[in-house]
């Protein structure tokens, strides 16, 4: 049974690092990002080091995560669509 989790757990993990590197969507590479931090905690919890299980998901999963999500927050907020106004002017000449 051990054996079956592992390899359940390693293909979560395998499958998730390889969506952060291949997403072209940074949000979603983001929660890629997640699933994968949090199986490698569930990597943990099955080799009896339940100590760094706990601080993986709260220094990587609940730190470096949230760090990650706000900057993906603050950069997409800047871009614009093709086509959409640059500036105030040409708005008023709409």
């Amino acid at each position: 049974m051990e054996t079956v989790g592992f390899a359940l757990f390693a293909a979560v993990t395998l499958t998730s690092a390889a969506g952060v590197v291949l997403l072209r969507d940074r949000w979603h590479s983001a929660l890629m990002l997640g699933v994968s931090l949090l199986s490698v905690a569930a990597h943990y919890v099955m080799l009896a080091a339940e100590f760094l299980a706990v601080i993986q998901v709260l220094v990587y999963v609940g730190g470096v995560l949230v760090l990650i999500s706000f900057a993906v927050m603050l950069t997409q907020a800047g871009e614009r669509r093709p086509g959409e106004p640059t500036d105030d002017a040409e708005v008023a000449a709409r």
